[in-house]
């Protein structure tokens, strides 16, 4: 349209321009004041029209774009995480059960949940339930703390909550750890308070800091000791737990660990570590004698070479651990940037519910709520940057360095320890548990058969079952005990 009107514009100047040159008369500044007049009205109107048809095709500097803004809304809507829209994310207390619990630890707000057997009315339910664990198991009296798994929530304990309150008739409590379902996301890193600026605080996504968590919530159960039953990752925490306060502890029972255990090593003679045969030292015990003069000389040689070759051991050791902590400095800081925040992300997306199918023996059994259950703490707000403090703590651990390293620890625990496994654990194998509970003195092991990664959920009344017949057997209540017990109840 505005194309047109500038085509006859030219047209009509090219007009004037004709009639111009013949006019020599003193008419000339009256037609060219005319003419300009029309041909200002005719530049103001075709300017105007031009403008608007300009307008209409594409907006002018500094002007809004309702409908482009629009799209990019509707795109930022449509940008899903493992199917949970990352447009709208909330505070956790917002996602919370009607029985979720929250507490202050630390500056982190802890969301747990607690099941009470004795504060419960006896209903039809739960004597079915109880119906079907031996009668001596009723009395157990510890209460249990349960710790879930990497990238799972207190939702994993979900079904097996009640048949273990009712085994131990006690409480039994399970938390979220900090960066992973209803527990509050903090980075202190970027918010120090004014009581920690001389001080490093601890960190909440660290390992010292769920141990700490732990003996609390023994406090909060008002209990002396507590059974800790920890799930894959979990596991880790309830061991640690241990060796930080074993007089805490009443047992500990590790489903599917997520614990290295350490390879079997065939024991040296001291006398004779290099496995000598006799009858060869003594056919060289002559030559030894004849050339002791050399010997001498070679002795001395040799120690001066060991000190020496110590000492660069020794330079050549801390150079690469000033190498390794540089490394895992740099890895750290990496992880803890955008690039690191948007790998995550793709990482949850591409393969978080692939992993939580894969945890079930038969991945077709896996239940919409369930799938709901795992993904809802991709609602959280920086539920992505937490993971990313959670995994740049495990690099850089520096309470561990303390200590001995687990696996070396291991034949230290004296307490009653269960360790259970799936036969098709796909995600920690089951010959690793099996190990492990080799490494662990006096260690109970046990096998469920056609079950995955996860039998607290998948093989309830099995695993509760297992259980109860391990506190039978490690508190030592008989089987006439328990008849009398369920006969006064």
């Amino acid at each position: 349209m505005g194309v047109a009107v500038n085509s006859d514009f030219f047209k009509f100047t090219y007009e004037f321009r004709r009639h111009n040159l013949k006019q020599l008369d003193k008419n000339k500044p009256r037609v060219s004041c005319i003419a300009s007049s029309s041909i200002s009205k005719k530049i103001k109107r075709t300017t105007t029209i031009t403008t608007h048809a300009a307008a209409s095709s594409s907006p002018a500097p500094g002007a809004h774009y309702p409908e482009q803004l629009l799209d990019v809304k509707t795109k930022q809507k449509s940008k899903r995480i493992a199917g949970i829209d990352q447009d709208e994310l909330v505070d956790p207390k917002l996602l919370a059960d009607p029985d979720s619990c929250f507490c202050e630890f630390n500056g982190v707000h802890l969301h747990y949940k607690v099941y009470d057997a004795e504060s419960q009315s006896h209903n039809s339910l739960q004597s079915q339930t109880a119906s079907q664990l031996p009668p001596a198991t009723k009395k157990i009296g510890f209460p249990m703390v349960l710790f879930h798994g990497f990238g799972a929530s207190v939702f994993s304990w979900n079904r097996a909550m009640k048949p273990l309150a009712e085994t131990t008739s006690s409480k039994v409590l399970a938390f979220d750890r900090p960066a992973f379902g209803l527990t509050s996301r903090v980075f202190p890193f970027q918010q120090p308070t004014p009581d920690t600026e001389n001080k490093k605080p601890l960190n909440p996504y660290s390992m010292a800091f769920s141990v700490l968590a732990t003996l609390y919530f023994i406090d909060i159960l008002a209990a002396e000791k507590a059974i800790l039953v920890g799930h894959s990752a979990g596991a880790l925490v309830a061991v640690n737990s241990y060796f930080e306060a074993p007089e805490r502890v009443a047992a500990l029972i590790l489903i599917a660990p997520a614990i290295l255990a350490p390879r079997l090593i065939q024991k040296v003679d001291e006398a004779n570590p290099l496995g000598r045969n006799e009858q060869t030292e003594r056919d060289t015990s002559n030559l030894v004698n004849l050339l002791k003069p050399f010997l001498k000389v070679y002795t001395i040689l040799s120690m001066f070479l060991k000190y020496i070759t110590q000492a660069m051991m020794q330079v050549a050791k801390g150079m690469a651990d000033m190498l390794h902590s540089l490394y895992k400095k740099v890895l750290s800081a990496t992880l803890r940037s955008a690039v690191g925040v948007t790998l995550v992300r793709i990482l949850i997306d591409k393969f978080g519910l692939a992993t939580v199918r894969r945890a079930w023996y038969n991945s077709k059994e896996v239940a919409e709520h369930v799938i709901e259950g795992y993904t809802k703490p991709l609602r959280v707000k920086g539920w992505d940057r937490a993971l990313v403090e959670f995994t740049a703590a495990l690099l850089i651990d520096n309470e561990s360095k303390m200590n001995p390293p687990l696996a070396k620890r291991l034949h230290e625990i004296s307490c009653p320890v269960l360790i259970v496994t799936g036969d098709t654990d796909r995600i920690v194998p089951s010959w690793n548990a099996e190990r492990l509970s080799r490494a662990i003195p006096g260690s109970t092991f046990e096998v469920i058969k056609n079950c995955g990664h996860v039998p607290q959920e998948e093989k309830v009344e099995e695993f509760v079952s297992i259980v109860a017949r391990f506190l039978q057997r490690a508190f030592g209540y008989s089987e006439s005990e328990g008849k009398s017990m369920q006969a006064v109840s």
